[in-house]
C-alpha cells in the first residue's frame, strides 16, 4: 500500500532540491516512489504543477512509433508518425497516473504565494534513513495519509526536533 505525503518549502527551488534528493535516495533502494510533484503558487495566486513525467509527451512518443510502424504497413509512414503522435498525445493528456492533479491543486490552494508543496506517493520506504537525509530540509507538513505516530515522526523530523522517545 503506498502513502501520500505532501511537504510545504519556502521556495520552487527548495521543493525541487528535496525531490531530487528523494530520487537520488530510490537509486539507493531507500525509497521507492510512485509519483513525485511539485506544486506551486504564483504570485497571482494560480497553482502551476510540475510533474515528475509528461504522459502527453509520453503518449506523444509512443504513439509515433506505432504510427511509424503502422504507416510502413500502408506505404505512407510520415502519415503514421503524424496520427500515432496526435493520438498518443491525447491519450496521453486524458491519462492522469500518480496522485490525481484536482486533489493536489486543491490542497495547494492553502499555498502562501511564492511558496512550493512536494507531494510524494510513496510505495517503500526505509524510514529512518530517507527521513535523516531530507531532515537538513526542513518543511512543514501539509498532509498525509500516515497513521498519527509516523506521521509525528515526519513532523519532528522536519522540525528538527528530537523525536519523542517511545513509553515503556
Amino acid at each position: 500500500m503506498s502513502d501520500l505525503i505532501a511537504i510545504v518549502y519556502p521556495s520552487e527551488a527548495k521543493a525541487e532540491e528535496v525531490r531530487t534528493r528523494l530520487f537520488e535516495l530510490q537509486k539507493e533502494y531507500l525509497i521507492k516512489i510512485g509519483d513525485a510533484v511539485v506544486a506551486t503558487k504564483t504570485e497571482a495566486g494560480h497553482v502551476k504543477l510540475n510533474q515528475m513525467f509528461s504522459p502527453t509527451a509520453a503518449g506523444a512518443a509512443s504513439g509515433s512509433f506505432w504510427g511509424l510502424l503502422i504507416g510502413l504497413l500502408f506505404l505512407n509512414p510520415l502519415v503514421g508518425v503524424a496520427a500515432g503522435a496526435a493520438g498518443g498525445a491525447i491519450g496521453g493528456a486524458l491519462t492522469d497516473v500518480g496522485i490525481e492533479d484536482p486533489f493536489m491543486k486543491q490542497l495547494a490552494e492553502k499555498l502562501e504565494p511564492g511558496t512550493a508543496a512536494l507531494f510524494v506517493m510513496v510505495l517503500e520506504m526505509t524510514s529512518d534513513k530517507v527521513l535523516a537525509a531530507i531532515k537538513p530540509f526542513g518543511g512543514h507538513v501539509l498532509k498525509t495519509s500516515l497513521d498519527e505516530k509516523k506521521e509525528q515522526v515526519l513532523r519532528d523530523a522536519l522540525a528538527g526536533a528530537a523525536p519523542a522517545a517511545p513509553s515503556a
